[in-house]
């Protein structure tokens, strides 16, 4: 959902107990479109916060009152897309972990160079202004990568895209195979939307659900008397997706009996009603989907041969979630608008560590996963910005490795006892750190193209 705001007004707050120093900062940082405020009292600061609500915030360390750690965790709890910085003049590289992961943006020594310190603020504005245009490139972004309802751009989703063009105006029979919570359903909407039949009826049958000594009226429809209870004529799934598309999901439930009445139907192109003398032509596409794998189902002898050829004619195959990592920003972007709108909320993105955290979990559940973790998150949300703890526990303790730094500025200082692979994944996980969880840009600090980099994280998180 977009922001209601119309202009972007940059905003620092700097807290200090040496007036001295503020009127530093006052002067370092004078701008003519920044609005900043100083405070000596960290407590009044965290008002000023709540009420303000500035992008940036510089905090020394050592304060009466509250230390500029409380002052951290207090911002971070009201607003975790704040950028906070802290200064001190006692540093020490354990506080600079503390801080760090605590969600400090920042950890700079005093003193601190003029032009350091312009560098690090005005960086950071930057970037709050780039956040801020960003809702409507990301619609934008979310339009060009969506095809008939299913979102992304990496080339495992994109082969997809293709196969659904090339055989859509073609196909009677269709398999789709992928494991749970993918998108199969999606990818049979594509394939009706875009074939002849897209103006005819589009009707699902869950094959887990129908009960055996219902699967013949269920699917082919009864006529009045034929059975006990059968108080009318019953038009069948068959008859119903007549000069459209029938959708048969979880076809792999159907018994040796419902896959020999199956097959029949689609050989002849006919179905009888149960208690009917004469068989009635149907004109169906049927897209049958399945997560088991049927060829092994047809070597254990428990799905027909015959069968499994009819319905395979054209397979589409659906990777899972962790074969398309580059796709888990733009369907996250995805949900949180359509969660937002449902639940009435304002949630615009999610916190940094949030993007890290989501970005090294392996998504067992697929799609229907993240959905869930979404949609919950913007519904227990009290912010704009979902953080690390609106996500499930298995999600929110998927946190990377802690960071080792030296003194002044984020470094990564690899530990001799680290193997070659160990070494490569902390450092893969500190460069995602130092760039907020966005791929694309840690791609290009570490001088690799994008799918190298997504292929490591798929072996990272393969491997964890």
């Amino acid at each position: 959902m977009p922001s209601t705001r119309n202009k972007f007004q940059a905003r620092l707050l700097a807290i200090d107990d040496d007036p001295g120093f503020l009127s530093f900062l006052r002067d370092a940082l004078e701008r003519t479109d920044l609005e900043l405020t100083t405070t000596s009292d960290p407590e009044h600061a965290i008002e000023l916060f709540r009420e303000l609500r500035p992008q940036v915030v510089l905090s020394d360390m050592v304060m009466p009152g509250l230390s500029g750690m409380e002052v951290l965790e207090a911002i971070v709890a009201i607003e975790p897309s704040a950028d906070v910085i802290l200064l001190t003049g006692q540093y020490t590289p354990e506080a600079a972990v503390e801080a760090i992961e605590k969600g400090a943006s920042d950890f700079i020594a005093k003193p601190v160079p003029v032009q350091t310190l312009r560098d690090r603020v005005y960086k950071l504005i930057e970037e709050a202004r780039q956040r801020f245009r960003s809702s409507d490139l990301e619609d934008q972004l979310l339009a060009s990568h969506t095809f008939h309802g299913i979102i992304g751009r990496s080339s495992a989703i994109e082969e997809v895209f293709r196969r659904i063009s090339r055989i859509a105006p073609h196909y009677q029979t269709a398999l789709i195979t992928g494991p749970s919570g993918s998108g199969k359903e999606l990818v049979a909407r594509a394939l009706r939307e875009m074939s002849p039949a897209a103006s005819g009826p589009f009707v699902i049958v869950n094959c887990a659900a129908i009960v055996e000594t219902l699967f013949e009226s269920e699917l082919f429809g009864h006529v009045k008397g034929s059975f006990t209870g059968a108080s009318g004529d019953k038009v069948g799934m068959f008859e119903a997706a007549h000069q459209g598309t029938l959708f048969l999901d979880e076809v792999e439930e159907l018994s040796p009996s419902g896959q020999a009445k199956l097959l029949r139907v689609l050989q002849e192109r006919q179905v009888q009603r149960v208690g009917a003398t004469a068989a009635k032509q149907v004109d169906v596409r049927v897209i049958a989907a399945t997560n088991r794998d049927l060829r092994k189902m047809v070597e254990d002898k428990k799905f027909r041969e015959d069968l499994f050829y009819r319905i395979a004619m054209v397979e589409v195959r659906v990777p899972s979630l962790s074969d398309r990592p580059e796709d888990i920003e733009l369907l996250v972007q995805h949900f949180i608008r359509v969660y937002s709108e449902r639940f009435k909320k304002n949630v615009v993105g999610l916190s940094r560590s949030a993007q890290t955290a989501m970005l090294r979990y392996g998504w067992p559940g697929n799609i229907r996963e993240l959905e869930n973790a979404i949609g919950n998150g913007v519904m227990m949300a009290d912010r704009n910005i979902l953080d690390t703890q609106h996500l499930p526990d298995e999600i929110r303790n998927s946190s990377p490795a802690r960071l080792t730094l030296v003194p002044g500025i984020q470094q990564f200082v690899p530990d001799p006892n680290w193997t070659l692979e160990e070494l490569e994944r902390r450092y893969i996980e500190y460069v995602l750190e130092l760039e907020d969880g966005n791929v694309p840009r840690a791609a290009e600090r570490l001088g690799v193209p994008r799918s190298t980099l997504y292929s490591r994280l798929k072996n990272i998180k393969q491997n964890s």
